[in-house]
């Protein structure tokens, strides 16, 4: 300590020093020394006095402790003193106690006593009550039945509790409490059927009747207190009335749950045998209940329950499960493909719909985003793979049957009926793309997913079908070939087949730009079979048939060509433009597209079978009078199918001559009078219609009868030596005329 002392004085000599120092730094600071001096001496002072006045406030509460401490030594030595006195009277009475337990039994069996006096008018009443409370029940005066029957529990209670805090061992009392009061149990249960026969009618209850509904529920909170009341006093004592906890609340919301599963279930009036509209009818009826209830729950219900019993939610609750329940069950029947969509729509869509769970009267107390699925997602996929299997049956077969039904059109007496623009068609299309329509329509009801998958079905399907009615329609050329008689209105029909084609293809484009979303539709459409090429083979071989149809007619008049006759003035030339000009007419009644294609075959086959004509050899010209006859009147009748075929083509803008100058190019071979010019004239026709072959020069050189042998052998030899090339834009004509067995050599001969 002494130590420390000296440390400090050094410590405070230090800092002195250091502050004096910064006092006198400069000579002219010497003048102030004195006043330095004063102020430390007064600062000095200042602090000596609080340091004594702190020492004198500790000094004072030190001698303040002593004291009190004094003082309670004294109180717990007189403490100890009392307990000593209280101890020595506790032992002196001890006896005394002993011999005042007979005072204390009297005591208790007189405070029993009382008891049962101040009971006993009750106790006399119990049979007066009871009567009382059925009347009560019966008049429906619920609330003034249940004050009676809790005024007969209440006494019975109390008579038992008194029995069971005296003796909890003595059953015989116990029982015989219990059997006096033993009506009041049944009263009990009769009042609660009453209250429950109302809770079942709530929901008209509360409309016509309300505070009826509000007395139930005021008799249900008494007993939740009465029950609340008895646990806790259970907790101290052990003792519990019987029929005790009555869990009135609890039970309560059991009925109002099997209430709203029987409404649910109660709504289904028909059967798929009696109406085959029975679930749509069913789940109308179930929508239009829902609805009307939860409505009335949160106007009318709400304001005659506590708040805490959150009676709207728990409703809301209860009907979704049970609507949940019904959707399983209706999900687990053997469902067809129109009810499956019917209840998918209603369970995915119309649930949540402003129709219903969203409806503006339910809002903001309803939150559909807070509602779980009515159907799992298992359970929806397993129906839309049934829906789809079914479906895919459903199409195959609705599709055979319309085929089947447009073909009984094809052998009827009368001709087809005309579209609004006078083209002939059929029922067909619009019986096929009306169904599909309907099925899309269904299918987008309930997700976008499932109106592509019925697309892409219906697509599928389509392909099928075209290449049954590709069949179909072959059939039916080639019975009629087998009996040009039958049917009655061939070309009429046929024609309607070939424009079918094309109201096929505007049909599938403008179901794919109405149902197909634009990001998935090159996708579907890689997806599916092309069926342009089917319907276009189809409508091909309907005008080939058509065709067929008018070359039959022409036969006899295509053979007098380039014959004796023929030379002699045959007007076979007119009667087949007459012939074609009149098939023509009807076959105005062609689509464009397929009409311009079947003009231009028309002309093709035309120039084509009066090729064949001159290279049949059925005629040779015998002086060069007769082929400029013959070759004048192969350009004239050239020109008249031209006059022909420029009317039939008229409105499809292209230019379809070529086909006549073949004819007229000929003719120029056939009309040269210099033989020594022949070669350079069918070098120019070879080069011209690089298809020619040397048959056919040999036979167009029989026709003309006057080359020489050694000119015959010259244009062979020259011909041999390579085809012409052709043109992009040239049409082959002479490859599919087959000139009749003449070989070169027979004729050189």
């Amino acid at each position: 300590c002494f130590l420390t002392m000296k440390e400090t004085d050094r410590e405070a000599v230090a800092t002195a020093v250091q502050r004096v120092a910064g006092m006198l730094q400069r000579p002219d600071q010497l003048d102030k020394v004195e006043q330095y001096r004063r102020r430390e001496a007064r600062k000095k002072a200042s602090v000596e006095a609080r340091l004594k006045a702190a020492i004198q406030s500790q000094l004072d509460g030190v001698r303040t402790g002593l004291s009190q401490l004094h003082n309670a030594l004294n109180d717990v030595k007189d403490i100890q003193q009392s307990l000593a006195d209280v101890s020595k009277d506790w032992r002196q009475s001890i006896n005394t106690i002993e011999s005042l337990k007979d005072v204390k039994d009297a005591v208790v069996q007189h405070s029993q006593l009382a008891a049962a006096v101040e009971n006993l008018k009750n106790i006399f009443s119990v049979p007066e009550i009871v009567r009382e409370t059925q009347d009560l029940i019966e008049q429906g005066a619920l609330l003034q039945a249940h004050r009676k029957l809790m005024d007969l529990e209440c006494s019975r209670d109390g008579l038992m509790y008194e029995q069971y805090r005296m003796d909890s061992g003595n059953t015989r009392d116990m029982t015989l409490i219990h059997g006096y009061f033993g009506s009041t149990q049944g009263l009990s249960d009769e009042l609660a059927k009453q209250l429950w026969m109302v809770l079942q009618r709530s929901l008209v209850t509360v409309r016509r009747d309300p505070t009826l509904l509000v007395s139930v529920v005021r008799i249900i909170e008494r007993e939740e207190k009465i029950d609340r009341r008895i646990l806790d006093r259970k907790k101290q004592t052990g003792f519990v009335p019987p029929g005790r906890p009555k869990n009135w609340k609890e039970k309560m919301f059991t009925i109002l749950e099997r209430t709203v599963t029987t409404r649910i279930e109660g709504t289904q009036a028909d059967t798929r045998e009696s109406d085959k509209m029975w679930l749509v009818r069913h789940l109308e009826i179930i929508r239009k209940y829902v609805l009307d209830d939860l409505i009335v729950a949160k106007n009318l219900m709400v304001q005659c329950f506590p708040p805490h019993y959150e009676i709207f939610k728990n409703l809301l609750n209860m009907y979704h499960q049970a609507l949940s329940t019904r959707m399983q069950e209706l999900a687990s029947e053997d469902l067809e493909a129109n009810e499956i969509v019917s209840l998918l729509t209603w369970v995915l869509n119309t649930y949540t719909s402003t129709e219903m769970m969203r409806n503006t009267e339910l809002a903001p107390e309803v939150d559909v985003g807070t509602l779980e699925p009515l159907l799992s997602a298992h359970v929806v996929s397993e129906l839309l793979d049934t829906y789809m299997s079914t479906l895919t049956s459903n199409i195959i077969a609705w599709l055979r049957k319309a085929l089947e039904t447009d073909k009984k059109d094809w052998v009827k007496e009368t001709e087809p009926e005309a579209d609004q623009d006078g083209y002939y068609q059929t029922t067909l299309p619009a019986i096929v793309f009306q169904m599909f329509e309907q099925n899309l329509q269904v299918a987008a009801q309930i997700s976008e997913d499932l109106k592509t998958k019925v697309l892409v079905l219906c697509l599928q399907q389509m392909n099928s079908f075209l290449s049954r009615y590709k069949d179909e329609a072959q059939l039916y050329k080639e019975e009629h070939l087998r009996n040009r008689q039958h049917p009655h209105c061939y070309v009429q029909y046929m024609i309607a087949i070939i424009n079918n084609c094309q109201t096929f293809k505007e049909s599938i484009v403008s179901l794919k730009r109405k149902y197909l979303k634009n990001e998935v539709e090159e996708g579907v459409s890689l997806s599916q079979p092309s069926m342009d090429g089917i319907l276009d083979a189809i409508a091909k071989e309907g005008c080939s048939g058509l065709l067929e149809e008018v070359f039959l007619d022409l036969e006899q008049h295509l053979n007098e060509l380039m014959t004796k006759k023929w030379l002699l003035g045959s007007n076979a030339v007119d009667i087949i433009c007459v012939t074609v000009e009149d098939y023509f007419n009807d076959f105005a009644k062609i689509k464009k597209p397929y009409k311009k294609r079947m003009t231009a075959e028309a002309h093709r086959r035309v120039v084509v079978e009066y090729l064949r004509a001159v290279m049949q050899k059925r005629i040779s010209f015998r002086s060069p009078e007769e082929r400029k006859e013959g070759a004048e009147k192969m350009v004239r009748e050239a020109e008249q199918l031209r006059f022909l075929f420029r009317k039939l083509a008229s409105g499809f803008g292209e230019d379809v001559d070529g086909y006549c100058d073949t004819i007229v190019a000929v003719a120029e071979v056939i009309k040269l009078t210099d033989p020594s010019l022949l070669y350079l004239e069918v070098s120019t026709l070879v080069s011209k219609y690089p298809d020619i072959r040397d048959d056919h020069i040999g036979a167009l050189l029989a026709v003309r009868g006057d080359a020489s042998r050694d000119m015959k052998q010259t244009i062979m030899e020259t011909l041999e030596q390579g085809p012409a090339q052709a043109s992009p834009s040239y049409v082959p004509l002479f490859k599919d005329i087959v000139v009749p067995s003449l070989n070169v050599a027979k004729l050189l001969k």
